[in-house]
């Protein structure tokens, strides 16, 4: 089943046709976020970031779009689908049909589906884990290359790249060829008491987990917190790289060419990004 415009249907139902501008230009927002025991996981931030997305590219806003309204949408379609224990939701918000490039209006549909999760919290997976640089097409450093938009080509030849070459994940770069981020997360760079990230300016989606840990990371006594470019250079030097999503949490990378990767600071973060969460549900109580 799916939640369309607050409607529950079965999920074989043909309720979008090929005149969808998701579809047509990537016209399209989505947000993948977890549910755990019938709290939608760092909630605000997702509509926060979702509002600000929609602005930005001119979708119109409906009065009805409430922090509260989208919640309960979730959380409705959840219960339907009897994954409200814990679950991977995807929220997607899309220019109504009409228009070439110019749209005929501004007004928005939404597209709501879940599926069940094994865990109710992070677990780091410290199984092999090995990546390489996607060269073929670059980032923009731009803003939007920091939405969540359907557009998202480069990710899905970068991801069939990886599986012709039997690697786990890409690392993506901008024009600059500075790295900017994994196919399908935030990327992060240790080195000493020093963890790097790539700022927003250079292209990296503006991640949910990737602010948590920002936030984190500066409240750690020891560890020093920048938001820097970073060569591809620096990848054979740096003692530890992880990802981040709001799916996976952390995800250590545990080799690159013939460098290979410790997972401290990854395993001690873990533990903090889940207490964030624990917090986060209390308050919610």
């Amino acid at each position: 089943m799916v939640n369309f415009n607050g409607e529950i249907i079965e999920d074989d139902v043909l309720f979008l046709n090929q005149e969808n501008r998701g579809l047509r230009y990537g016209d399209a927002l989505f947000e993948t976020i977890r549910l755990v025991n019938d709290e939608v996981l760092l909630w605000e931030e997702h509509y926060l970031r979702l509002m600000a997305s929609m602005r930005i590219i001119r979708m119109e806003i409906p009065m009805e779009f409430t922090l509260e309204y989208l919640e309960e949408q979730i959380k409705k379609l959840a219960v339907q689908n009897k994954c409200n224990n814990q679950a991977r939701v995807r929220l997607t918000i899309y220019r109504n049909s009409g228009g070439l490039y110019l749209p005929k209006t501004n007004i928005v549909s939404f597209v709501i589906e879940t599926s069940p999760l094994e865990s109710p919290y992070y677990i780091l997976n410290t199984d092999k884990y090995e990546v390489e640089l996607f060269k073929d097409f670059y980032i923009n450093a731009d803003m939007l290359s920091n939405l969540k938009t359907n557009n998202r080509i480069l990710n899905v030849v970068g991801s069939v790249f990886a599986k012709e070459n039997d690697y786990d994940n890409c690392l993506v770069i901008n024009n600059s060829k500075n790295v900017v981020e994994g196919l399908n997360g935030n990327i992060f760079l240790v080195k000493g008491n020093v963890i790097k990230t790539p700022p927003l300016q250079d292209g990296c989606i503006n991640g949910i987990i990737r602010n948590q840990l920002i936030s984190v990371i500066k409240k750690i006594e020891g560890y020093t917190l920048e938001e820097a470019s970073i060569s591809t250079f620096e990848l054979q030097k740096a003692e530890e790289l992880f990802l981040t999503n709001c799916i996976q949490g952390i995800r250590p990378i545990t080799n690159y060419r013939k460098k290979e990767y410790t997972t401290v600071v990854s395993q001690e973060l873990i533990g903090k990004l889940n207490a964030v969460i624990r917090l986060q549900k209390r308050d919610l109580v």
